[in-house]
């Protein structure tokens, strides 16, 4: 029994290695060769240069177009109050009324003066006539004669001399009645009735602004300017004349204003702590919509670039030192990796300087499923990007898209 069981176990052993011997060469005749990857599809799109308006967003604050601070230029006692405070005034209107009767009174002194000056003045030229023709007969002296010219020309200069108290009494008078310089808004009254005011004082009755037109005021760096300059050299934007002067303006909330606004100048002068200088621009506001204060943001236009390159923002990644790239499909339908130059963000596009040019297919969806040198199938994108706006007319303004961010997100 033994020696039976034992050649069994021989046995066993002896098939089970001759089995594992014969498997592998088995699978191997009947394994198939597998059949190659597939080749990943991407979406691209077709960059074409496009006339694109380019614009600024700054910053800035509203002022008024005119501003006049009311003040007193006689002493007296305000009498009454003549204006609603916050009104609209126009400029003549009586806003306070000084107590007048002093300076009435000056005036009746100075013109009663006058009368009096110029009551003497005829009998004391009737003596000095009558003693030139005495003196040539030697019938008076030239100590009288001399006596009675003086007399005429003192006479004389009294009667100046009052006249001209006359009139500065009547200025005086009229300066009781204060009135409004300019047209425009009036703010609240300092002083009441009864008010004691004098000439000149420090502090102001109120204050006028005008707010129609009104003024926005916005700080550029000089750092813009120079790149503005620049690329206005290059030949790279076309600045065209007087509808390059025409801005537009968004509210504290994000709604546009309505109407468009036209640059009046730029500061010559360079805030050293800043590095920036000022635009003012002049908008319309005849619903008194904007106030003196106001934090807006001005669009202001730069000029129109004829030949602008742009490129979807999902198109564009880092490389691992920060640098732009993107991925285009070039010859034989492989990948390849370009270098880019960014300029600005327009609306949800990339404008390209260089590293792209009219005619290449840039990858826009399944970036992340290949490499530069990976054969690609291409496809149209699931939903085409929207088209920058083009250049409009010269009496349209440009439009930036809704959302948009400001011209100063640059790339180095």
């Amino acid at each position: 029994m033994q020696l039976r069981a034992r050649l069994m176990v021989r046995v066993i052993l002896l098939s089970a290695v001759l089995f594992g011997g014969l498997l592998p060469g088995g699978c191997d005749r009947r394994q198939e060769t597998p059949p190659p990857p597939p080749v990943p599809e991407v979406a691209a799109v077709t960059v074409q240069p496009q006339q694109v308006v380019l614009t600024t967003e700054l910053p800035g604050r509203t002022s008024a177009y005119l501003v006049a601070e009311i003040r007193p230029q006689v002493n007296g006692l305000i009498q009454k109050r003549l204006f609603t405070e916050g009104s609209d005034v126009k400029a003549g209107q009586v806003l306070y009324q000084i107590e007048p009767a002093p300076f009435q009174a000056a005036l009746n002194n100075a013109t009663a003066a006058l009368g009096r000056s110029q009551a003497s003045l005829p009998s004391i030229r009737s003596r000095v006539d009558r003693y030139k023709g005495l003196l040539a007969d030697k019938a008076v002296s030239q100590q009288d004669y001399d006596d009675a010219a003086g007399a005429l020309n003192q006479a004389e200069a009294d009667i100046q001399y009052w006249k001209a108290t006359v009139e500065t009494a009547q200025i005086n008078l009229g300066y009781t009645r204060v009135t409004a310089p300019i047209s425009g808004r009036i703010g609240r009254s300092s002083v009441t009735d009864g008010a004691l005011v004098t000439a000149y004082q420090p502090m102001a009755l109120s204050t006028i602004q005008q707010l129609d037109p009104i003024y926005v005021d916005v700080p550029q760096s000089t750092t813009e300017l120079l790149q503005l300059n620049r690329r206005v050299g290059d030949g790279r934007l076309n600045q065209d004349g007087a509808n390059q002067k025409k801005a537009r303006l968004l509210l504290e909330d994000g709604t546009a204003y309505p109407l468009e606004g036209t640059l009046q100048f730029r500061d010559v002068t360079v805030d050293p702590t800043t590095g920036s200088f000022i635009l003012r621009i002049v908008f319309p506001n005849p619903q008194g919509v904007l106030l003196p204060g106001m934090f807006v943001r001005a669009v202001v236009k730069e000029g129109v670039h004829e030949q602008a390159i742009l490129v979807p923002q999902q198109a564009v990644s880092r490389d691992p030192k920060g640098n732009p790239v993107a991925l285009i499909v070039g010859a034989e339908e492989k990948v390849q990796q370009r270098m880019l130059t960014l300029d600005r963000i327009v609306g949800n596009q990339w404008l390209v300087s260089s590293g792209l040019a009219a005619g290449d297919r840039v990858i826009v969806e399944g970036v992340q499923k290949v490499r530069p040198g990976t054969p690609v199938k291409v496809a149209a994108p699931t939903a085409a990007p929207p088209a920058a706006s083009p250049a409009p007319a010269p009496a349209a303004p440009a439009a930036r898209p809704e959302g948009a961010k400001p011209a100063d997100a640059k790339s180095n």
